[in-house]
């Protein structure tokens, strides 16, 4: 520990030794974290304050942290400096220091505002490896702090809002606590806790005055009532005090939101969806819509400023504290769609714009280990949800189509055949053939895959090859739970190349992305989740297995003894009728579930489920996926918009949208009377019907997201010639025969009938009994 000297700078050295004699640390008092009984809780906060800012701009502007990574928390240590720097509080030397501990008799909100922001800062500084957690642990449970905290802000950012009643919102001015010696403060009983979070609230509790009462207030009762407003309109969603980002907030608003986006990111983490939506602790729906507008608006406008170093922790911690809350609207709606598009809605970039901007700092952030600039491509991966749906949709077909142009210039696709990969595929072997053909492909499943079908019979299948991807490979992946979500089957870990078929499986979903092919399938959020690179928590399971989800919100709010249940830190699985028992924790088996550690086993089964279990599963096909598509190119979307991207929009087509951008083949045109029959039973077809028929001809049951000029192929009617003798036309007989279609070219093969009916009975038969390929 010789350097640490030359790490610490002596105002580092006098912040320690002023904790520890508030705190009588180094007399290894009773009640470890209390203060003294005559400690100045004015002046001890104070004091602090100005020691802990003089620190907090020597070690962000001076490298010494950097340059000592290997500190991380063995900084811990710093009772005896070389440097005696012992001081009584409020007799620290200097008139200007004494004047301004002097100036006021109270404490106020923001006194302890800053105190804690300081300190989030210094420990993520200090101890990287745990950063601020201590800090945040305490804050963030502590009764009353975050509502009190958000009342402030409220006042502030939504002035129009606030009654003139005092004591409904107290404004920044107005709380303060008496200068009291912190000794007169009632002694608060101690609870056992194995975080030693109590202890923390209590110091907490002792320098604001407020008494412990329940851990969420009840605001029904003197919150004044919200006035409605008009949600459709995105004005109302736009903060016009941070409409100018972090540079356009004053210093004491900027700390204010920096503490409350940390502490309030830290309580999301654990608050489940009954306390959030039914119970509405610690905010009412209306205030978290207002918490999310302000983040939304904040780090929008951010980006679009010059961020200094002194508001980087605001931002890191406001971007956060909206992801959670944009994540959680996701799963379950309490904002309307019109707040997340309106910070956005009158200067967002055009798409093409956007896209090459964005592509063009990633490129710079490969080659230079230096982060980018903040800038709009920032706001493209850090607040996509600015951008409507559909505008991310064409962002990225942008980028997929500057990655063919880009590949054109390395003369990867020089014309019409070149760099193709050609296989053989037996239709009683698909999974088997594919897999060992292209699995070993990588990047190169970017070029024109020529499939050659070989029937059940051993012989070669007639067809067209138009230089595409023949999609019918690829509908080897459809297998579907009940709810039409597919999610890695934890036994696949025990099979032979079952990691490697996940992996297949990723390139095969990336190559229908990178073609614009739907397939009529979709993913658990959840496992998209981990492909987004996101984290997973509790109420999330809800979407993965409700009645494990359930079964710990039964224990989590259980009233009795918790050990009643005979619960253990473990988990059983099954596979192939064996029992496999995974422990959460080390000695789980030995671990007895207590009133105590409960939350503890809550959260460590649904991190299991939700993370751990996956990760093998999802790293494996994230690998094959990435090969073809770029990781910055998903983060545009959600696990919902994936879902959507992969296999289309709502469960309805457009006639008159599939009309215009059909092509028809064999001597068909828009003004035969058989296409003008077709399209009137189409009009008459239930959406279902539809649907069936959409995917009788293209294998995917949903429209382009972007209409059907996206349609690759493009739909095709081509017409079958089908002659009846005239005496059976004179009796009123029609084409016996068949539709069929070609899904591989989205073909639909349509005899000449006359007659409405017929056409319509032939055509729901033949989408109904699944007909295709070789019927006639």
């Amino acid at each position: 520990m010789d350097f640490l000297p030359k790490v610490i700078p002596p105002a580092g050295w006098a912040l320690a030794n002023i904790i520890c004699l508030a705190t009588g640390a180094e007399n290894d008092s009773v009640d470890p974290g209390g203060f003294h009984q005559d400690l100045d809780s004015v002046s001890y906060v104070r004091a602090v304050n100005i020691l802990a800012e003089n620190l907090l701009s020597r070690l962000e502007n001076v490298d010494c942290v950097k340059e000592n990574q290997n500190l991380q928390g063995e900084v811990e240590p710093m009772r005896s400096p070389p440097i005696q720097l012992y001081v009584r509080v409020g007799h620290i030397q200097g008139s200007e220091t004494r004047q301004n501990l002097e100036h006021s008799r109270k404490l106020e909100l923001l006194d302890i505002v800053h105190l804690y922001s300081y300190m989030l800062r210094i420990f993520s500084l200090l101890n990287p490896t745990v950063g601020s957690l201590p800090v945040l642990n305490m804050l963030s449970f502590t009764p009353g702090f975050l509502v009190n905290l958000w009342r402030a802000l409220e006042t502030n950012l939504f002035p129009r809002d606030c009654h003139t009643d005092p004591d409904n919102y107290d404004c920044i001015s107005k709380i303060s606590v008496n200068d009291k010696k912190v000794g007169a403060f009632e002694k608060k009983p101690k609870h056992a806790n194995n975080d030693g979070v109590n202890k923390w609230v209590t110091v907490l509790h002792k320098i604001t005055g407020k008494s412990q009462g329940n851990y969420y207030t009840n605001l029904s009762d003197n919150q004044p009532k919200p006035r409605p407003v008009d949600e459709d309109s995105s004005d109302v969603w736009d903060i016009e005090p941070v409409r100018h980002g972090p540079q356009g907030i004053s210093r004491d608003i900027s700390c204010m939101l920096h503490l409350f986006c940390a502490s309030y990111s830290h309580l999301l983490l654990i608050l489940d969806d009954i306390e959030f939506y039914e119970k509405q602790e610690p905010f009412t729906l209306d205030q978290q819509r207002k918490i999310t507008s302000v983040l939304n608006t904040l780090v929008y406008n951010g980006f679009s400023q010059s961020i200094g170093q002194q508001d980087r922790p605001l931002m890191e911690s406001a971007i956060r504290c909206l992801h959670l809350m944009y994540e959680r609207d996701c799963r379950h709606q309490f904002c309307p769609p019109v707040l997340w598009l309106s910070p956005a809605r009158k200067n967002r970039p055009p798409i093409a714009v956007a896209a090459r901007t964005h592509e063009v700092l990633s490129a710079n952030a490969r080659s230079d280990d230096a982060a980018p600039v903040p800038s709009i491509g920032s706001v493209i991966t850090t607040t996509p949800h600015v951008f409507p749906f559909e505008e991310r949709v064409e962002m990225f077909r942008e980028f997929i189509k500057m990655d063919k142009a880009s590949r054109k210039m390395a003369g990867e696709i020089a014309g019409p055949g070149s760099r193709s990969v050609e296989i053989v595929v037996r239709r009683g072997h698909i999974v088997e053939d594919g897999f060992r053909q292209l699995n070993s492909l990588g990047s190169r499943l970017k070029s024109s895959i020529h499939v050659s079908f070989v029937s059940e019979c051993g012989l070669p299948e007639a067809g067209l090859d138009y230089g595409g991807l023949s999609k019918g490979v690829w509908v080897f992946s459809q297998t579907s739970t009940s709810d039409r979500l597919l999610i890695p089957n934890s036994s696949a870990r025990y099979l032979e190349n079952g990691i490697q078929m996940i992996e297949f499986l990723g390139r095969v979903v990336g190559k229908a992305l990178y073609e614009g092919i739907l397939l009529d399938y979709s993913f658990s959020h959840v496992f998209i989740q981990k492909l987004l690179g996101r984290y997973s928590f509790l109420d999330e399971l809800s979407t993965l297995d409700p009645e494990l989800y359930r079964n710990l919100m039964y224990v989590k709010h259980y009233d009795g003894d918790v050990e009643e249940l005979c619960l253990d830190f473990t988990v059983t699985e099954e596979s192939f009728g064996k029992r496999h028992v995974i422990e959460l924790k080390p000695d789980g088996k030995d671990i007895t579930v207590t009133n105590k550690n409960k939350m503890q086993y809550i959260h460590a089964i649904a991190d299991y489920k939700l993370n751990r279990q996956i990760f093998p599963f999802s790293n494996a096909f994230y690998r094959g996926l990435t090969d073809l598509i770029s990781p910055s190119w998903l983060k545009l979307f959600n696990a919902g918009e994936f879902n959507q991207l992969l296999s289309g929009g709502n469960h309805d087509i457009d006639v008159d949208d599939l009309r215009k951008n059909t092509r028809y083949t064999g001597g068909y045109s828009d003004g035969n009377r058989t296409i003008k029959i077709f399209w009137e039973v189409m009009k008459g077809f239930e959406p279902s019907e539809r649907c069936m028929l959409l995917k009788f001809v293209t294998s995917c049951s949903r429209a382009p997201l972007l209409g059907f000029k996206h349609l690759q192929p493009t739909f095709t009617i081509h017409k079958v010639a089908c002659d009846i003798p005239l005496w059976a036309a004179m009796r009123g007989e029609d084409v016996e025969r068949l539709p069929s279609a070609s899904t591989c070219y989205n073909t639909l093969k349509l005899p000449t009938y006359k007659r409405p009916s017929t056409l319509r009975a032939k055509l729901l038969y033949a989408i109904s009994s699944n007909a295709g390929f070789e019927l006639s």
